[in-house]
């Protein structure tokens, strides 16, 4: 494949990041509004009670879970899509079934309406919803993995990361401008507003995509003799079963920690009497300060290796994790965005070396289906079930302890993996990783990255 100019190269790495970073951010605000909206609204829309004020929070949260559960289905299927037709193709994909699903959730009648038939189309819908999350992060993270550098790949990867984080963000703050415009009404129709709004964006990141080159990783195996493997998925588990099972440790700490930190605590702070408002804007700051971090420490990454950068993240989480709880326990709303800020710059230092350190991993036949995988599995096992795990154990206990022991448990399983198995070997053909902990032995960088 010929050498592109420096120019072209800058130009196609600037469009592949900008269209990185704006698709995630459209497809996250999709799945994020869920996860916000369960905490605040949802159990009371679609699972009234009737008894104990946490229960239908747990059942919507439950709904969270059931999303989470669908990721690594939807990872399969798009995985298997991207390897073989395309990253492309697979986001696409994607992209459409996520934005059908929310837009739908706007629609659905309450439980008051339809009764049960209301929480089985919702959790329906959020099963779609997980599908396409669990296809959208491998090749939003793909598009600019094997289109960059291999010197600057912790850097420019860390943005598709910025774009998860965004999406977060404008998905909360579209809760919150619904309760600011609807007042009284939020709870009746307010809250359908956000979803509803999800049509804009699917046209917006269609637009996107649709004037979105192949990667060069990609269209450079497509031109080998061989073709690409029938089942990437079975090459996956018969070549690779080790890197699969690293990313999954890896993303214990960071997958658990954020659902806790963006979804339980909205349900924590309620139940110590901290208003919603203060809530939400401490999770959208937080999360904008995540979101810099990330592509700091996606730089640091660069230069002092992948390991070093998110060992550190895993222990600021085991150590942040009591006093997170601690200080949102005192209602003080500058504590409390400190709970917040700290928390988050700890899940940044792993969610934004994630990116470069997992496509690092797989060679490019199988990467997308080894990446989904590894990071969706674990997903659905930490994301998904942390915070109905959490608030069951506050319904039981009235005490933030055991969410705190939860939280550092799952640290200690990124812990263990980063001190004992961070040296599992690197599939053949993957891409070199450009970063301090291997410079002194630096090969040829393979050139479908590259």
């Amino acid at each position: 494949m010929p050498r592109k100019s420096t120019t072209e190269g800058a130009s196609t790495t600037r469009r592949v990041v900008i269209a990185s970073v704006a698709g995630n951010m459209m497809e996250w605000y999709d799945f994020f509004l869920y996860t916000t909206a369960a905490a605040l609204v949802l159990g009371t829309v679609f699972f009234p009670s009737g008894g104990h004020p946490l229960l239908g929070t747990i059942a919507a949260l439950a709904g969270h879970a059931v999303g989470f559960a669908a990721r690594p289905i939807g990872g399969l299927i798009f995985g298997h899509i991207g390897d073989r037709r395309g990253r492309k193709a697979a986001l696409m994909g994607t992209l459409s079934l996520m934005g059908g699903a929310t837009f739908c959730m706007g629609l659905l009648p309450s439980y008051s309406t339809a009764g049960l038939l209301s929480p089985l189309l919702l959790v329906l819908l959020r099963v779609l919803q997980g599908a396409a999350a669990g296809g959208e992060w491998g090749g939003g993270v793909l598009i600019i993995t094997e289109n960059v550098p291999a010197e600057r790949r912790g850097f420019l990867a860390s943005f598709s990361s910025c774009g998860m984080g965004l999406g977060f963000v404008l998905s909360s703050l579209a809760l919150w401008l619904a309760e600011q415009v609807s007042g009284d009404g939020f709870l009746a129709w307010g809250w359908r507003l956000p979803f509803l709004a999800s049509a804009v964006i699917f046209v917006v990141g269609i637009y996107i995509r649709r004037n979105l080159g192949e990667t060069d990783g990609f269209e450079a195996e497509s031109a080998k003799a061989e073709s690409a493997p029938h089942s990437p998925l079975r090459e996956v588990l018969r070549r690779h079963p080790h890197q699969v099972l690293f990313a999954m440790a890896l993303r214990f700490a960071d997958s658990g920690a954020s659902y806790i930190f963006m979804s339980f605590s909205l349900v924590y702070g309620a139940y110590v009497g901290i208003s919603s408002t203060v809530l939400l804007w401490a999770g959208i700051v937080g999360m904008l300060v995540d979101s810099a971090m990330m592509v700091v420490f996606g730089r640091l990454s660069d230069k002092v290796g992948r390991r070093p950068v998110y060992l550190g993240g895993a222990i600021g989480m085991l150590v942040w994790a009591a006093p997170f709880f601690l200080l949102m326990d005192t209602g003080d709303p500058a504590a409390v965005w400190a709970a917040f800020i700290v928390g988050h710059i700890a899940i940044a230092a792993m969610i934004g070396v994630q990116p470069s350190y997992f496509s690092e991993l797989f060679s490019t036949s199988t990467r997308y289906s080894g990446m989904a995988l590894g990071h969706e599995l674990s997903s659905a096992i930490a994301g998904g079930l942390s915070p109905v795990v959490a608030t069951a154990l506050l319904a039981a206990t009235g005490h933030f302890l055991p969410v705190a022991l939860l939280t550092m448990g799952m640290a200690v399983v990124t812990l263990v993996a980063l001190v004992f198995f961070a040296h599992v070997p690197q599939a053949e053909g993957a891409a070199e990783p450009e970063s301090g902990d291997t410079k002194t032995e630096k090969k040829e960088i393979d050139a479908s990255v590259a």
